[in-house]
């Protein structure tokens, strides 16, 4: 019978308490683990020093030190650690990357349990070794605000707008870390200008709805950016294709990113007609026209770079305040 001395250490690096408590519950059951969890690259790399992460479930976008950096890491200072990648960036690049520092697999969020079971096979690990009484319990599922959870859906839907712009505009973008808050008017306000200082922008504002939910999406972009992102579609840039040019880039931002929710929630979102909000104007200006239209809302904050380019967007979704309790059941649901 195989003892907890002999259960094998497995670490679940990650910065979602949802993400945690989903990998936990999809590990093959009576399997022998002893499970870690950390919140952030940094104390994931302590834990693997210390020993206890001979085996990673590892998360690409997090605070402190990103999951790229923790590969590198492993890999420069010899610890002796198996990991498998386990991201919303779905992008080729990010999945190149993640293989060339030394991943051992690569799997999608949200993981299915079969996926994780084959990719942990292909370690070489013996399910059949292990005893109910083998397995260490005494980690302890982390708490889920609905906030968190709600970041991790966001940070899923995140990644798959950013794999579709990447194949558009050939270039890898760097992703953040979503931020989601209810807020009153005046701190979205406060939250637009912080992000945007006082650069000129143009914005794009589609509404969107259904099963009990409604909002908007607000994509932004610096003025000064739209000249470079017109390079690399080969479009020749002038006052009557600028607008348009917005348009396609809101159809493809804001549309998969949507559909990523909507898909992790059960739920069909019908996007209306994409609104010009304003074209080269400040935020300060952007907040006055369009003030009447923003009350207390769940805001998601959404940032997508693009690397090696000065290029920069902000996708921010507003779900309505009565949308918020049906948005909760759908994560209830899910945990």
């Amino acid at each position: 019978m195989t003892s907890l001395d002999d259960a094998i250490p497995l670490l679940v690096c990650d910065d979602s308490s949802m993400a945690r408590k989903q990998l936990i519950r999809s590990l093959p059951a009576n399997w022998p683990f002893r499970i870690s969890q950390a919140e952030n690259g940094r104390l994931g790399l302590d834990m693997i020093r210390s020993g206890r992460g001979r085996i990673v479930l590892l998360d690409l976008t997090m605070p402190e030190v990103n999951g790229f950096d923790v590969l590198a890491r492993v890999r420069d200072e010899g610890l002796q650690a198996e990991v498998i990648v386990i991201s919303g960036d779905v992008q080729e690049e990010a999945i190149r990357r993640a293989r060339a520092l030394g991943a051992r697999a690569f799997l999608r969020k949200p993981v299915a349990a079969p996926d994780l079971e084959a990719a942990l096979l292909a370690l070489g690990m013996e399910p059949a070794a292990a005893q109910p009484d083998a397995v260490d319990a005494s980690h302890a599922l982390p708490p889920v605000s609905f906030c968190d959870a709600f970041r991790e859906l966001s940070n899923i839907a995140m990644g798959r707008a950013a794999e579709l712009l990447g194949r558009v505009l050939k270039v890898f973008i760097r992703l953040p870390i979503p931020n989601v808050n209810l807020l009153e008017p005046g701190e979205l306000q406060m939250a637009l200008i912080d992000a945007q200082g006082n650069q000129r922008v143009s914005a794009i504002c589609q509404g969107y709805i259904g099963g009990g939910v409604a909002g908007e999406a607000l994509l932004i972009f610096h003025d000064s950016a739209i000249a470079d992102v017109a390079g690399l579609l080969d479009t020749k840039l002038d006052t009557s294709s600028h607008p348009e040019l917005l348009l396609d880039l809101a159809a493809i931002i804001t549309g998969a990113c949507l559909n990523g929710l909507s898909e992790q929630l059960g739920l069909q979102l019908s996007l209306g007609h994409p609104l010009l909000l304003g074209e080269h104007c400040t935020i300060d200006e952007l907040i006055r026209l369009n003030r009447p239209r923003w009350k207390q809302t769940l805001a998601v904050e959404i940032s997508y770079a693009l690397e090696d380019h000065d290029i920069q967007f902000d996708l921010i979704l507003l779900f309505t305040e009565d949308s918020v309790g049906r948005l909760q059941q759908r994560v209830e649901m899910l945990l």
